[in-house]
């Protein structure tokens, strides 16, 4: 009997893709075993597994448009752009504005896994989504820490930057667990290949203090590309689905244009159909 997997390599606003995926598959009653996200690709499982239809939507959409949660106020006055407290704390909360169902994720028998990248070695750290407590979503906040923009993120004698520089398509992390059948959530186009100038010239400016990191940042582009083929290779094989938009417009990682983040999210809610058909196959 297969298990299917489901991975979600986040993005920024780029995730309201992920969360439309999500909204469908659970809107159509299913609930796959197992799941691992990489930065928001993490904080929309989390609210896949506790069964909250439509939370995420209002991060994308509301939340993350106002200056606590994402501005330059916030990196000149914390040294973090994106303020991952507020976030997956002041919203998410028991008794905030939108708070994650914490007993419904943990009632939930589904393995779930987060990957974030530690900022001493550069190497990938995968949390299980058990080591969370009520209130305390470290794992989530480490997850969608954005080098450069954020100060490492500290969690239990830890220092963590997102898990995208490290690990950015954990699909050999899902085929170790146990996974033989693969939905792959990306939020660019399938056939977009990362370019690495861009990441070593943000690497530079980590590397005197974290050198290591600043190496995994650098080489994002290269594992990113070759973890994409060997989806592709998955997928010729019947193994895994990607599942990605057709196009993204001009849309950044951290973009605060309501629009375009509401027509990739409805993109999203429409591919998943691609998701549901693979499954029932």
């Amino acid at each position: 009997m297969s298990r299917f997997g489901l991975i979600d390599v986040g993005g920024g606003s780029r995730g309201s893709y992920g969360a439309g995926v999500m909204d469908r598959l659970l809107e159509a009653g299913i609930h796959i075993p197992y799941g691992i996200g990489v930065s928001a690709g993490s904080a929309n499982l989390a609210s896949y597994f506790a069964g909250q239809k439509g939370r995420n939507y209002l991060f994308y959409t509301e939340y993350n448009l106002r200056k606590e949660a994402i501005s330059l106020h916030n990196l000149f006055h914390d040294k973090r752009m994106v303020n991952v407290d507020y976030i997956y704390g002041t919203l998410s909360n028991a008794g905030m504005e939108n708070p994650l169902d914490f007993r419904a994720m943990m009632r939930s028998d589904a393995s779930y896994w987060i990957v974030a990248a530690d900022a001493l070695t550069g190497k990938p750290v995968y949390f299980n989504g058990r080591e969370m407590e009520q209130d305390d979503y470290g794992p989530l906040k480490a997850s969608s820490n954005v080098p450069v923009v954020n100060v490492p993120y500290a969690w239990k004698g830890g220092l963590y930057y997102d898990g995208g520089i490290s690990d950015p398509i954990p699909i050999e992390k899902a085929l170790q667990d146990g996974c033989d059948r693969v939905v792959v959530i990306l939020t660019r186009p399938r056939d977009y290949m990362r370019k690495a100038d861009n990441d070593i010239r943000l690497a530079k400016l980590i590397k005197h203090r974290y050198p290591m990191a600043a190496q995994a940042f650098a080489n994002r582009a290269q594992v990113y590309n070759r973890e994409l083929q060997y989806c592709r290779e998955l997928e010729q094989e019947g193994k895994v689905k990607i599942i990605a938009p057709d196009s993204i417009g001009h849309m950044k990682t951290l973009s605060k244009d309501p629009e375009p983040i509401k027509k990739l999210y409805l993109k999203g809610y429409h591919d998943g159909e691609e998701a549901i058909a693979f499954i029932q196959k």
